[in-house]
Parts: structure tokens; C-alpha cells; sequence
């Protein structure tokens, strides 16, 4: 390794990974219930399920991206990372809040606020080491090279642990809180999550392609002021219906129209990188995630993030499984697939080791999205249907639910192929067989290579 402290970054993909595998199987349990409704109803409720499978997503993507942060920020900056302990000290806060938070949720004891049911105790236990996070990354980029992409990187880390605090406003009025509430979920996934995409798919293209620094750094500030400019006031497109002053179905809907521009920037960066680059990395994987996760991110949270943002389609759209279908793509894309592409550039420096696997590896990014890709087009249609049947013709919700069964089964298939890809990935990043074991004193792709 060039600088031993980003071993640090293996545990947190370690952790990662763990919850990566509970939250698809999550997700699929899930599914399943949409097929038949009293499956471990009085086990395990659906809402249970759901939060599990929703707070195992955001947990395991923001360990993804601690751990990109602990392993690119000491090649960007060029020292080591300010204190290690720190940031195992972090991680074991991160997993105790984990844990603490199923286990909670498991006996009934939760927030209520989707996404951030999270008990008083675990937000506070997010908060402490979303700072300690900060204090460590910020003084080793102080005192070590600044770059575009640790600047990029260190303003979205920054501003995504800053919203967190609105996780704790919750007030009596509901039409508040839901505008607080969209200050955590929009402003993390449709704006300061972005920089964080953008700076860590950034690292990744330089590293793959070879392009000149400069050509990145371009790139990635055009992408980071599109981000910001769309995604603020984007938000006012989740305020169309909850009680705020009739203005913001224009402003959402404008503001949300550009949000599909960095997002076509970020897959057109990618596929221009790879096109100047000039060089032939060995790790054809990680490239492959690299440019899934731009160009899927594009197609779900650009265009199916489009479909129904203009708030004369989601008077009727809003809350039907188009929502679901948006989400599942965008989240995938932009983040689950960004995530992935840098454990496979990440995990064979960390062990030392010559890319490997990348077969298999290659095999699961085909085969998760496929799967993703075939339900969204499965709950795409539904939601069509469903919007038709029970927000124009005004028939009862459960019949509706009926007419839908075909295709949650359908994309109760679809997410099976995603939890084998998900598998194949893990087994693909963390078994290597033995004629993959690189002799002593062969030479390995290091950092920076």
C-alpha cells in the first residue's frame, strides 16, 4: 500500500458489504409480501421489513462512502490519514447505532418518519460520528495537497452530516414536518450526495483512464454547480401537496426539469474520460461499475425522476408504484453501483493482490442490472395502471392492489436475480482462489496506478 492508514477503509466495505447482503434480503422478503400479503404478518410486520430494508440501504451506502473517503483522501492529499483510531472509532459508533436501531425496530420501537425511524439515542450516535468523520478527513486535507476532488468530496461530506441535524426537528404540524423531513431526503440523495458521487467517480476515472487531472477537475466543477443550482430548490417538488404556498409547484417543477443535467453531465463525463484515456488498466471491473452506475443514474434519477416531476403529472402520479420505479433505478444507479465500482478498484489494493475475479464480478453487475432494470420497468407499468384505475377512475384501493398482482410478481423475479448478482458481488470481492494468489514480491496494481 502507498500509505498504510487506508487500510482503514477495508473494514468499512466489510461493513458495507454485511449490509448490503441484509438489505437486498430485505428487499426481497419485501417483495414477496406484495405477492401474498399475510406473509409473516404477525412475525414480522411489512413496515418492519420495509425499514429494515430502507435503513440498511442509507447505512450501508454511507459506510460505502466513509470508507471511499479514508481510502482516496490519503492518495489525494498525500499523507496519512489524520487518526485511524478515530476512524475505527467511528465505524464501531456506526454499527452499535446499526444494530441498536433493528433491534429496536424488531420490538416495535421506532421514529415514525420513514427513512428516519431511527431512536433518539442511534441519531445521536450518527451525529457524534458523522463529526468525528469530519474533524478527521478535514485536518488531513488541511495539511496535506488540496485537489478538486477532495474539495469536491469534503463539501458534500460536510453539508450531508450538517442536514443530519434537521433529523431532529420534529414537529406537531405535519406540513412541517415533512418540509423538514425533505431538508434530510432530498437534500441528501438529489444534492449533496451528488458531490459525493461526483468526487469519488471522479477519482475512480482518473485512476482508469489516465486523463490529465485538469480535464477531471473541468468536468467535475460544471458538474458539482449544476447539482447544487437544480438540486436546492428541486426540493419544492416534494412540496407540491403537503400544505406550502401554491408557488412551489412551479418552482419544483423548474428546478426539478434541471436536475436531469448532472446527471447527464456525470454519465457523459464518464464515457468522454474513457474515451481520452490512455490507459489500459487492468481492473476491466471496476470501469464497467464505474460506467453502469453513471449511465444507470441517468436513466433513473434523470429520466425517471422526470417522468412524473412536473406537479401537473404528479397530482395524479405521486405516492403509486412510478415512485417506487424511480427510486429503486436512481438509488441503484447513483449510488449502490458508484459504491460497488469502488470496492472492486479498492479491494484487491487493500489485499494486496492483482485484480481478481473480475469474471464474476463482471457477471454480477450484468445480472443485478438486469434484475433492477426489469422491475423498473415492471412497477413503471403499474404505477401507470394504478394511477389510471384508482386516481382518475376512482376505484377502491385493495381492488386496484388485486389488479397489480401479476406484476409485483413479476418483480418479486426481479428482485431475485438482483439479490444473486448482490451475492455473486460479495463473493466475487472477498474470496480469492488460490490460483488468483499473487506470489511474494510479484508485482500488484497499486494506488495511483
Amino acid at each position: 500500500m502507498k500509505y498504510q492508514s487506508q487500510k482503514v477503509a477495508y473494514w468499512y466495505f466489510l461493513a458495507a458489504m454485511a449490509l448490503f447482503g441484509i438489505q437486498v434480503a430485505g428487499g426481497l422478503l419485501a417483495g414477496w409480501i406484495y405477492v401474498s400479503p399475510n406473509f409473516l404478518s404477525e412475525i414480522l410486520p411489512f413496515n418492519v421489513i420495509r425499514m429494515i430494508h430502507t435503513n440498511a440501504l442509507i447505512v450501508w451506502l454511507l459506510l460505502g462512502f466513509f470508507g471511499a473517503a479514508y481510502f482516496l483522501i490519503p492518495e489525494e492529499s498525500e499523507r496519512e490519514i489524520w487518526s485511524p483510531k478515530l476512524a475505527y472509532l467511528q465505524l464501531i459508533i456506526l454499527l452499535i447505532g446499526t444494530l441498536g436501531a433493528v433491534g429496536s425496530y424488531l420490538v416495535g420501537i421506532h421514529g415514525g418518519r420513514e427513512f428516519l425511524e431511527q431512536p433518539l439515542w442511534v441519531k445521536f450516535g450518527i451525529l457524534v460520528a458523522a463529526l468525528i468523520f469530519l474533524l478527521n478527513v478535514s485536518m488531513t486535507v488541511l495539511a496535506g495537497k488540496k485537489t478538486a476532488i477532495t474539495n469536491v468530496l469534503l463539501l458534500g461530506l460536510w453539508l450531508l452530516s450538517l442536514l443530519w441535524i434537521f433529523a431532529f426537528i420534529n414537529p406537531d404540524n405535519l406540513s412541517l414536518d415533512k418540509m423538514y423531513w425533505w431538508f434530510v431526503v432530498h437534500l441528501w440523495v438529489e444534492a449533496t450526495w451528488e458531490l459525493v458521487m461526483a468526487a469519488i467517480l471522479a477519482f475512480l476515472l482518473l485512476k482508469l483512464t489516465g486523463v490529465d487531472r485538469e480535464v477531471v477537475e473541468k468536468w467535475l466543477y460544471v458538474i458539482v454547480a449544476t447539482a447544487l443550482f437544480s438540486g436546492i430548490l428541486g426540493t419544492g417538488h416534494h412540496f407540491y401537496w403537503i400544505g406550502l404556498p401554491g408557488y412551489w409547484q412551479w418552482v419544483g417543477s423548474i428546478f426539478s426539469t434541471f436536475e436531469v443535467i448532472p446527471f447527464f453531465l456525470m454519465m457523459s463525463f464518464a464515457f468522454v474520460m474513457v474515451w481520452k484515456g490512455r490507459k489500459n488498466h487492468p481492473n476491466k471491473a471496476a470501469l464497467l461499475w464505474s460506467l453502469g452506475s453513471s449511465t444507470v443514474a441517468f436513466f433513473g434519477a434523470g429520466v425517471w425522476g422526470f417522468l412524473h416531476t412536473l406537479h401537473g403529472v404528479n397530482f395524479y402520479s405521486h405516492g403509486t408504484q412510478i415512485t417506487a420505479a424511480h427510486g429503486h433505478l436512481s438509488f441503484y444507479g447513483a449510488y449502490v453501483a458508484l459504491n460497488l465500482a469502488i470496492f472492486t478498484y479498492a479491494m484487491p489494493m487493500l489485499k494486496q493482490r492483482a485484480p481478481y475475479n473480475q469474471v464474476l464480478n463482471m457477471a454480477s453487475f450484468w445480472l443485478m442490472t438486469g434484475g433492477m432494470a426489469f422491475m423498473t420497468f415492471v412497477l413503471t407499468f403499474a404505477g401507470t395502471i394504478q394511477t389510471h384505475m384508482q386516481r382518475v377512475v376512482g376505484d377502491y384501493y385493495m381492488d386496484v392492489q388485486e389488479s397489480l398482482s401479476i406484476f409485483y410478481l413479476m418483480r418479486f423475479g426481479a428482485g431475485a436475480a438482483v439479490v444473486i448478482g448482490a451475492l455473486l458481488f460479495i463473493y466475487s470481492i472477498l474470496v480469492v482462489r488460490k490460483d488468483e494468489i499473487i506470489a511474494p514480491g510479484a508485482a500488484t496494481a497499486q494506488p495511483g496506478e
